[in-house]
């Protein structure tokens, strides 16, 4: 026995009971033990609250009530101690309910002696030692299951959801009672990757590292990286426990980091081109400069004139590709989102109009202050909105313009049901030059890299063929 002394409290209206019990308890060689009574209900009740004893035994009568409840009152209040229900005669009803309501032994008093109280007396205070280790453990690992910033739960061997921790709810955006009657691979937005993943698991009994997408309950995709491994209970049951890492951000950071590494390589070609370009183009214009008096206003002088036109043309647009392969100069001051915005739209409302175009604001309540450029904001808005309005159907669309906020950021969305972008072309989307219109030059999209870079924002685009798209940019709260 750990404790010394042993500190016991004796529950029982029966004087005479808890004497024989004491004298017992005192023959026990090799331990020294402390012993009170009480014989009132509601007292036994508030001192075992104060937690004073390493013991109890507890009588079945005690007047109005029971001995039952009162251990049963007694472990609702937390109390880990272990507890001894002692009655008059044995009864194997009795004996089975002491067990159910929490009692760790059953004693008759009638067939009490040293050696069962020594016996039963240690191994009380062992299993409640052991009781109280494998609590604190679980306490301990509940804590990190659920603060975790990881996904962490687990599942049965269909993959449906047993248990979850409070950052798949809000990662996910599920109530913890839907999330349970959901699978996991039912929230992957690849299909292939649903059988394969299943048949991984249940071959080699774990997925290791796996990056995956996941669908939340809002239809936003989430990059992350999945573990499960198959795992066995105490009862032999096969069950899956899995992690699930958000690098969502991190994914945005490199798919940013990226297009602003082709746009700089970009830049220098167009810089290179422009200067190759120029010197013979200038050569060009300054000789037809000299012709013009010598050719007259005949043939000659309408050919001068092409001439002249179609260089200034080249000479136009060498200039707004330059323009658009250099880093924007901005000039910030505390904006709102919410004023940039609706200066946007009514720069665009005409062309929504003649569209006939559903237009729909969302915006937070609150303003979104922002240190932004104006302007240079609204040319980067309106390149985008102006894509989708061209992306819809005439007396289709449906335009979403909304503003939230999610760790510490304003997140500014854009949304269409259009034409949506195909996989192959997403990854394109912002590099100078790409475009899929008839007539584009595929300036509008880098010109809005180069705007969003200049204001420290990141973005990120989901779209999907026939159903939409979705721009995100994301600024830093000023």
């Amino acid at each position: 026995m750990k404790y010394s002394p042993v500190k016991i409290l004796v529950v029982d209206d029966d004087e005479d009971d808890f004497m024989i019990l004491r004298e017992y308890i005192s023959k026990i060689d090799g331990h020294e033990f402390v012993i009170d009574w009480c014989n009132i209900y509601d007292e036994a009740e508030k001192t075992i609250g104060e937690r004073k004893y390493h013991l109890y035994f507890i009588d079945y009568r005690l007047g109005a009530k029971t001995g039952l409840e009162l251990i049963s009152e007694s472990i609702s209040n937390n109390c880990e101690e272990p507890f001894i229900l002692l009655t008059g005669n044995g009864n194997l009803t009795l004996d089975r309910k002491a067990m159910e309501t929490g009692a760790v032994d059953y004693l008759v008093k009638g067939e009490l002696s040293p050696e069962k109280l020594e016996r039963c007396i240690r191994y009380s205070l062992d299993r409640a030692s052991s009781l109280k280790a494998l609590r604190s453990s679980e306490r301990k690992f509940r804590n990190i299951f659920e603060r975790s910033k990881d996904l962490v739960f687990t599942a049965d061997q269909s993959l449906h959801f047993t248990e979850v921790n409070n950052a798949c709810l809000q990662l996910l955006g599920y109530e913890r009672d839907e999330l349970l009657s959901k699978r996991l691979i039912g929230l992957l937005a690849n299909e292939s990757e649903q059988a394969s993943m299943f048949d991984q698991l249940h071959e080699s009994g774990e997925v290791s590292d796996k990056e995956v997408e996941i669908i939340t309950k809002s239809g936003e995709k989430k990059y992350c990286i999945i573990t499960l491994a198959m795992e066995t209970d105490i009862v032999g049951a096969s069950y899956v426990q899995g992690i699930i890492h958000d690098i969502t951000s991190l994914k945005r950071a490199e798919k940013a980091t990226l297009m602003l590494e082709k746009l700089n390589v970009a830049g220098r070609l167009v810089r290179i081109m422009a200067h190759e370009v120029r010197n013979p183009l200038n050569n060009i214009m300054l000789s037809a400069e000299q012709l013009e008096p010598v050719v007259g206003n005949g043939d000659g002088g309408i050919c001068l004139e092409i001439i002249n036109r179609n260089s200034k043309r080249i000479g136009d647009l060498i200039t707004e590709l330059l323009n658009s392969s250099r880093p924007d100069q901005v000039s910030v001051e505390r904006m709102s989102l919410q004023s940039i915005l609706d200066e946007t739209l009514d720069a665009a409302i005409d062309r929504i109009t003649l569209r006939h175009i559903e237009l729909k604001r969302d915006y937070l309540k609150e303003a979104a202050w922002v240190m932004a450029d104006k302007e240079k904001l609204k040319i980067a808005f309106l390149n985008i909105i102006i894509n989708a309005i061209e992306a819809m159907h005439e007396n289709e669309g449906k335009l979403t313009i909304s503003i939230g906020k999610k760790n510490l950021q304003y997140v500014v969305s854009i949304e269409d049901n259009g034409c949506g972008i195909s996989d192959e072309n997403i990854g394109h989307l912002f590099e100078p030059y790409f475009t899929s219109k008839q007539n584009g030059m595929g300036l509008g999209l880098a010109s809005t890299l180069n705007i969003l870079q200049s204001h420290n924002a990141s973005f990120d685009v989901q779209s999907k063929v026939n159903v939409g798209t979705v721009f995100k940019l994301f600024f830093n709260i000023a």
